[in-house]
């Protein structure tokens, strides 16, 4: 799916300039042809926001699209996700029920593995 460059609501207070690189980068955009609910995405969002705080992670956007999707209760959104080319980030993208609108992105930037993780493994 084509990444739409048009400025989405709240345009760089999202994740939405590390999208963009991430595209132009050669990143991987990958769009889901089905509805979702709300809450689901919202809780979603909401856990990946306290889990990437209590792990110390970078996000782009994460707290902004966790307010965005408060605002769209009782609807049916659509999601995607950015991959980033060299996999240092991941982005997820919110739209609204017909894929037309750039609701909110965030992104969460991956750690590289530990030595500890390396060796845990390998046993």
């Amino acid at each position: 799916m084509p990444l739409d460059r048009a400025r989405a609501p709240g345009q760089g207070q999202s994740g939405d300039d590390g999208v963009e690189v991430a595209v132009d980068a050669g990143g991987e955009v990958v769009a889901w042809d089905r509805e979702v609910p709300q809450w689901m995405v919202a809780g979603i969002a909401a856990t990946r926001l306290r889990w990437s705080l209590k792990k110390s992670l970078t996000t782009l956007g994460l707290d902004e699209t966790v307010e965005i999707l408060a605002q769209h209760r009782d609807e049916q959104l659509r999601t995607g996700i950015i991959d980033a080319a060299d996999r240092s980030w991941l982005f997820t993208l919110y739209f609204n029920a017909t894929g037309t609108e750039l609701l909110a992105c965030s992104g969460v930037k991956r750690k590289p593995p530990s030595q500890e993780d390396g060796q845990k493994l390998q046993l």
